[in-house]
C-alpha cells in the first residue's frame, strides 16, 4: 500500500478491522503460558465472556476459526448415528449440516430460498413427528453472514419446548454476537458457539463455545463422537495446560482480553445499540439505491434483517463481483461478495466490529460512486437517508 493513498477500508463481514489496543495485545511478547501473568490474562478472559453470552455455563477457548467451534459442539454432545435439525436460512446452515454428516451424525433439513428464516412452526412439526426422539439436537444459525438472514432464537426455543421434545438447541452465534441481542441462559440454549473475528474485533483463530448444564451432562455422561482436542471434560482442569489442550495461543487470548476491555467500558448494550445504527445507516441507503430496480435486499423481511452484516442482491445476468472488483481497484474499498451458490448473484456490506459512523458513511459513498462509474440504475438520496436514518436511530 502506498501511504500517501491513506488507508485501506474493509467493509466485509469478517473479519473485521482491529482496535490499536488489540493489535498491540497481538504483538505482545512471548511469556510462559503457566505462569502468573498469563494465568490473570486467562482468567479473566473466561470470566469477561460470560457477560456476553449472558449465560453462567462453562467458556471453552480452541485455537481454531467458527468451524471449530461447530465442530466442539457436536463432538461434545452427539454420537455417531445421531440425528440433527437443521433449519436452512443460508451457506452457513448447509456447512455446519455437511461438518455433522462427515462426522457420522444423521441430518434432517427444513429448507428455505436463503430470503426467510424458517418458520418455528415447521421446526414444532416435525420434532412433534419424532415420536421416538431420535432428533438429538437443532443447530440453529443465529445469523447466516452468506444471506444476512437473522434467525428469531426465541421462537426456535419455544417450538421445541412446544413439541416437548428434549433436543439440545445449539446456537452459531459468530455473526450475532455483540451485534444483536443474544440471552443463552434466559432464552433456553443449551450450546452457543462463537468466534472472535467478528463483533470482539480480534484476529482469526480464536473461536468460543458456551455450554449449558443439560450439554455439559451430556459431555460428562460419555453421551459424545470419539476425539480428545475438542473434549470439553478435559479441558475443565484448573491448569492451564488443560484449559487449552496443550499451548495456549497466548497471543490471541490478550487481543481478547483487551478487546472485551473496550466492550466492558463501552457497554454491551451501548455496543449492540452502535450496530442497530449502523446497521439501520445501510439499510436506508440500500432502501434509496433500490427504488431504481436493480438492487434488492436479499433478506425480504425487515425483521429478519441481520444487524451485522447486509446482502444485495443484483438482476441475473450481471455479476456482483464487478462491483466489488471496481471498489477494491478504484476506491479501496473491500466489501464481501457471494458465496457458495450466490456468488455473482449478490454483494455484502459488512458493518460489524471496530467501525463508526464516519467509516460507514465514507464505505456508502464510495459504492454510490462505484455504481455511478459503472452506469448502474440506483435511486438517489442514499447518502441523506442513511444520514437522516442515523439521527432517528440515535434519537430512539
Amino acid at each position: 500500500m502506498n501511504p500517501m493513498l491513506g488507508p485501506d477500508f474493509l467493509m466485509i463481514p469478517g473479519p473485521t478491522s482491529l482496535p490499536d489496543a488489540v493489535r498491540t495485545a497481538m504483538a505482545s511478547p512471548a511469556q510462559d503460558f503457566s505462569g502468573e501473568s498469563f494465568r490473570r490474562i486467562s482468567t479473566a478472559t473466561f470470566e469477561g465472556l460470560r457477560p456476553l453470552f449472558r449465560t453462567a455455563g462453562e467458556i471453552f477457548l480452541y485455537a481454531a476459526n467458527g468451524h471449530g467451534a461447530w465442530e466442539a459442539a457436536l463432538a461434545n454432545t452427539l454420537q455417531p448415528g445421531d440425528r440433527v435439525l437443521v433449519p436452512e436460512s443460508g451457506l452457513f446452515s448447509f456447512v455446519w449440516r455437511e461438518m455433522a454428516e462427515a462426522l457420522g451424525l444423521e441430518a434432517t433439513v427444513v429448507e428455505t430460498d436463503w430470503r426467510h428464516a424458517v418458520a418455528a412452526e415447521r421446526i414444532e412439526a416435525i420434532l412433534r413427528d419424532d415420536k421416538a426422539g431420535r432428533i438429538r439436537a437443532v443447530l440453529l444459525v443465529h445469523t447466516d453472514t452468506a444471506a444476512s438472514v437473522t434467525v428469531d432464537v426465541r421462537a426456535v426455543r419455544a417450538a421445541i419446548d412446544g413439541a416437548n421434545h428434549p433436543a439440545l438447541l445449539m446456537v452459531d452465534a459468530i455473526a450475532s454476537l455483540g451485534t444483536t441481542a443474544f440471552e443463552m441462559d434466559a432464552w433456553g440454549v443449551d450450546v452457543t458457539v462463537a468466534a472472535a473475528q467478528k463483533a470482539l474485533m480480534v484476529p482469526p483463530g480464536l473461536s468460543i463455545v458456551a455450554a449449558g448444564a443439560r450439554a455439559l451432562e451430556r459431555s460428562r455422561r460419555g453421551q459424545h463422537l470419539p476425539g480428545s482436542y475438542w473434549m470439553w471434560q478435559a479441558r475443565l482442569g484448573q491448569e492451564l495446560y488443560q484449559r487449552f489442550c496443550g499451548t495456549a495461543p497466548i497471543q490471541h487470548v490478550a487481543a481478547l482480553r483487551a478487546a472485551l476491555d473496550l466492550i466492558e467500558e463501552a457497554g454491551l448494550e451501548s455496543l449492540i445499540a452502535q450496530h442497530q445504527r449502523l446497521a439501520t445507516m445501510v439499510r436506508a441507503a440500500v432502501e434509496r439505491w433500490s427504488d431504481a430496480g436493480f438492487m434488492e435486499f436479499n433478506a425480504l423481511l425487515p425483521a429478519e434483517r441481520a444487524s451485522s452484516v447486509t446482502s444485495i442482491r443484483v438482476p441475473a445476468g450481471f455479476d456482483a463481483e464487478r462491483i466489488r472488483d471496481h471498489a477494491r481497484r478504484r476506491y479501496r474499498l473491500t466489501i464481501g461478495g457471494g458465496l457458495g451458490p450466490l456468488k455473482g448473484q449478490l454483494f455484502r456490506i459488512g458493518h460489524m466490529g471496530f467501525l463508526n459512523e464516519a467509516y460507514v458513511l465514507g464505505a456508502l459513498g464510495v459504492l454510490e460512486a462505484t455504481f455511478r462509474d459503472l452506469a448502474l440504475p440506483i435511486g438517489d438520496g442514499a447518502l441523506e437517508a442513511a444520514v437522516a436514518a442515523r439521527e432517528g436511530a440515535a434519537a430512539g
